[in-house]
């Protein structure tokens, strides 16, 4: 019992101090984003009063200047991002879209929740594909499903994900004469939350979540493979059979648990692979996450709204790392005792 309690004291320690380093982070990924969303020429005003003075509107320099002190944009870039993270830390309140004009709240929290749920899943889909094939291809080493897995996996990681929903969006609309895009239906598109736009979001979630999963599938499964390769000739292995050990318990008690250290280790790069990759695939797909909002508002360096997208997609990415960790830590009790 005691030994129960230190360990989950240590976890509790590995946890809390993990949540403190993540604000230090993420206020440098803020101030990182800030200042490279304003390194393009010009800001926003010079960017819309280029656009109606090509459509023939006549705007004065003073009336530009009115709409820049207007947007905030008159003060120097040090105050601007100061003003949006003490809004945003005090108030909850991320500013307001310049291209829009509305809240960036408004516009951001229901396309997140979106990106984090399409790549959440491509995470289980990875966990639920990649495991078992890869535990498969190294227990059954250069059979025929050995190399038709590793030749699967070789393609999966060598074809980019846009270029596999290009593809699905062809074949889909070639041969069953459907669309793919969106992950609503028209219908449900501006719909308010009910049951029937749940279960619309689901019919539609599988063709991304795979079309996201196949890179990081195929890449976990190589490196499971090559981690039982090397756990199932370690001697301790031998040992436990001489012991008369059943081969399935043994290989899930011993070897596999071994081999999924360097797996869950990689897992924060898929995730965050998966959020980042998300952008290209969201804007081929038209999903209605945020990335085709970010790539939008960092075209027309609309400030707040991109700076929010940015910071929400790192808070995603740190809270995969996070979670990595703590299922790595929970996995090898070294790692919780270091």
């Amino acid at each position: 019992m005691r030994l129960l309690l230190t360990e989950s004291g240590l976890m509790a320690q590995y946890i809390l101090k993990r949540l403190l380093y993540m604000i230090p982070t993420l206020f440098a990924i803020s101030i990182v984003a800030f200042i490279i969303i304003d390194l393009p020429p010009g800001d926003f005003v010079d960017r819309m009063v280029s656009e109606r003075r090509r459509n023939g509107e006549t705007i004065t320099e003073a009336e530009a200047q009115a709409i820049r002190e207007n947007y905030g944009l008159d003060v120097p870039l040090p105050a601007q991002y100061v003003r949006w993270i003490s809004n945003i830390v005090l108030r909850g309140d991320f500013g307001t879209s310049f291209r829009w004009n509305l809240p960036v709240n408004s516009l951001i929290w229901e396309r997140l929740a979106l990106t984090f749920l399409l790549s959440f899943s491509s995470l289980l889909f990875i966990w639920a594909v990649a495991i078992p094939i890869g535990t498969f291809s190294a227990i059954r080493k250069y059979s025929t499903g050995d190399y038709l897995a590793t030749f699967i996996a070789f393609i999966g990681v060598a074809i980019p994900d846009f270029l596999i929903a290009l593809v699905l969006l062809y074949v889909s609309f070639r041969f069953f004469g459907q669309s793919v895009g969106g992950l609503f239906s028209p219908d449900f598109v501006d719909a308010p939350w009910s049951l029937a736009k749940v279960v619309d979001l689901l019919g539609h979630l599988w063709i991304p979540m795979i079309v996201l999963a196949v890179g990081g599938t195929a890449s976990l499964i190589r490196t499971l493979r090559a981690n039982l390769l090397d756990e199932l000739r370690r001697p301790y292995v031998t040992a436990a059979r001489t012991r008369g050990l059943p081969e399935a318990w043994l290989l899930v008690k011993y070897p596999l648990r071994h081999a999924l250290n360097p797996f869950v280790s990689s897992l924060n790069d898929v995730f965050v692979g998966l959020v980042s990759g998300a952008t290209i695939v969201s804007v081929v797909l038209s999903l209605q996450t945020t990335g085709p909002l970010l790539l939008e508002s960092l075209r027309s360096q609309d400030m707040y709204l991109a700076g929010s997208a940015i910071l929400m997609l790192s808070v995603l990415a740190v809270i995969g790392t996070l979670f990595s960790d703590i299922l790595l830590a929970w996995l090898d009790p070294r790692i919780r005792f270091r």
